[in-house]
């Protein structure tokens, strides 16, 4: 009886403290980031802008999870790197905002805002 009161409470301890420390995803900051760095940059070189709602959830998350954009030639974390942001900032007023955020914390904001704005998200999005 002992040891299991005790394997409890060192199970529930243990959950409590990784709560504790999980990042919670802000999809804003995601679509500010997105809309300002991704999109603008997707507009210029890359043939037009990418809306969130061309994919859907599954899909946003398999690309993310691959980390392969421009066909494999380069990574997406590349482009949400604390480095990229730094090329970038003096052209680009989210890159500089954002210029300290721990990359993956940005990482995990884009990601949310693309499951939310996904085809099948809370709230299809584009990026008008």
């Amino acid at each position: 009886m002992k040891l299991t009161t005790t394997l409890g409470a060192a199970v529930a301890l243990t959950l409590f403290a990784a709560s504790a420390f999980a990042y919670d995803a802000d999809w804003k900051r995601g679509r500010v980031y997105y809309r300002s760095v991704c999109t603008s940059c997707h507009a210029a070189k890359a043939g037009g802008a990418i809306n969130p709602s061309t994919k859907t959830k599954a899909e946003w998350a398999a690309y993310l999870k691959a980390d392969k954009h421009a066909k494999g030639k380069d990574t997406v974390k590349q482009y949400v790197s604390t480095a990229y942001r730094a090329s970038i900032k003096s052209s680009n007023k989210a890159a500089e905002k954002f210029a300290t955020t721990p990359d993956q914390e940005l990482m995990d904001d884009i990601a949310a805002f693309l499951t939310k704005g996904a085809k099948d998200g809370d709230s299809p999005a584009s990026c008008s």
